[in-house]
């Protein structure tokens, strides 16, 4: 029997992501070994704290390891992300992937890198371009940037984008998706690597129009490449 492919998955928060690589993992198969990192491993309350952002800064949304969230300034956790791909690079991985839907300037890395929002932005500019594109982002602070990401995949289609976060009790995701119904999304993109399998399903059968997981996406374009 042969070893294991290894593949690399940075969090913007805290590893391990039980609430993420265990559904990857069911796609990846297991000949597929999955080597995690975080950029906000081994930092305390207070030093997370000080990562927060402040007005103008993007907004990012993660989860600590202890299970609750917290949001942190871009800029501010860009040095430790690019510490764990070189990290993961060095222990051999095939190919790394971002456990984070948003944007990112260009990481440094001799291996393949995966970013969840350029391919969800692609995998959205093929399927629903021209559509009504309805997007759910954690945090209100979020609004204004997941508006301009969409539309630039909806082309002349309209796009919305609400809140509600896959950290607090999922009525705050249901009562979102409702408001993307009323509205009359065609496509719903559920704007976070924290949303569930489960709630892809709870938000397909609320909205009655195919939803989109970035989780699931970001695995399929995974093993594509294994």
């Amino acid at each position: 029997m042969g070893s294991k492919r290894k593949i690399g998955a940075i969090t913007i928060g805290q590893s391990p992501r039980e609430d993420v690589v265990p559904e990857m993992r069911e796609i990846l198969g297991s000949d597929v070994e999955v080597v995690e990192g975080g950029a906000l491993d081994e930092l305390s309350r207070d030093e997370v704290a000080r990562l927060a952002p402040r007005d103008g800064d993007y907004v990012l949304v993660t989860r600590l390891r202890d299970g609750t969230s917290v949001q942190v300034d871009e800029q501010r956790i860009l040095p430790r992300m690019q510490d764990q791909i070189d990290r993961l690079v060095a222990e051999g991985m095939e190919a790394i992937a971002l456990l984070c839907t948003g944007e990112f300037p260009p990481f440094r890395s001799p291996r393949l890198l995966l970013e969840p929002q350029v391919v969800l932005h692609h995998f959205v500019a093929a399927v629903a371009r021209g559509k009504r594109v309805g997007a759910v982002v954690p945090a209100p602070d979020q609004i204004d940037q997941g508006t301009l990401r969409w539309k630039g995949a909806a082309g002349d289609g309209d796009v919305c984008v609400v809140a509600g976060s896959p950290y607090e009790d999922v009525t705050g995701m249901e009562r979102a998706v409702e408001r993307l119904k009323a509205w009359g999304a065609e496509l719903v993109v559920l704007d976070c690597i924290g949303f569930t399998g489960a709630m892809k399903a709870r938000a397909a059968a609320i909205a009655g129009v195919p939803v989109v997981l970035p989780r699931t996406v970001l695995a399929r374009t995974l093993a594509e490449l294994l």
